[in-house]
């Protein structure tokens, strides 16, 4: 059975409303595997945790409580106002039931899009097992995982079908991309956050 919330982007709070633009169309394939300047890193997953404030003008990722408030952050950056949480419905992708108690996650959501939310409950747990399944990955594929593949709020990730959706995303006050690939670097002027699990970062590098 198909579950519909419908929600408003007028109630998102303004931490997730930060120097968003529509999202674009006719640019997809948005899988995950403009530079912010001299912005001041927030200890997103570091030292300072999500307090939702870290270092003056780089406050902490947005943080969800529910499937509805996940929905209602990502419609921010792209369509999610349909939301399905039923396994056996067509937006599901096959696989995603590995994302399970096992990655912490508690619950799953589908937009109409393509779009995937994973509600979690431990951050650290999250980042572990994404760490280890990619290491295992990497014994046959050197390169995956290279772009990264999750988009983290404090207590959810999101896997976006659109570029746009994901470079909106990024933007100040939004969410950051999980890079655990140990030859990731930035260029100068884009974060790259310590992570709760040692060898992964926090970022704002799309690498198209």
């Amino acid at each position: 059975m198909r579950i519909h919330r419908l929600v408003s982007v007028t109630t998102i709070p303004l931490l997730c409303l930060t120097a968003l633009t529509a999202c674009g169309s006719g640019d997809k394939g948005g899988s995950l595997d403009g530079p912010l300047g001299n912005q001041a890193p927030a200890k997103n997953g570091g030292s300072g945790g999500f307090d939702g404030g870290g270092k003056a003008g780089a406050p902490g990722l947005p943080k969800a409580g529910t499937m509805a408030k996940a929905a209602q952050i990502v419609s921010a950056y792209g369509a999610c106002n349909d939301i399905s949480t039923d396994p056996k419905d067509d937006d599901f992708f096959p696989g995603d039931e590995i994302y399970d108690s096992k990655w912490g996650v508690t619950e799953r959501g589908a937009c109409g899009k393509g779009t995937r939310i994973f509600m979690f409950k431990d951050l650290k747990t999250f980042q572990a097992k994404y760490k280890a399944e990619l290491d295992a990955d990497r014994k046959e594929s050197p390169n995956k995982g290279h772009r990264g593949k999750f988009l983290l709020g404090q207590d959810f990730a999101v896997l976006p079908d659109q570029k746009p959706v994901i470079r909106n995303a990024i933007k100040p006050g939004g969410l950051l991309i999980l890079n655990c690939h140990p030859d990731f670097k930035t260029p100068s002027g884009y974060r790259k956050d310590p992570a709760l699990v040692q060898g992964c970062v926090l970022t704002d590098y799309f690498e198209d």
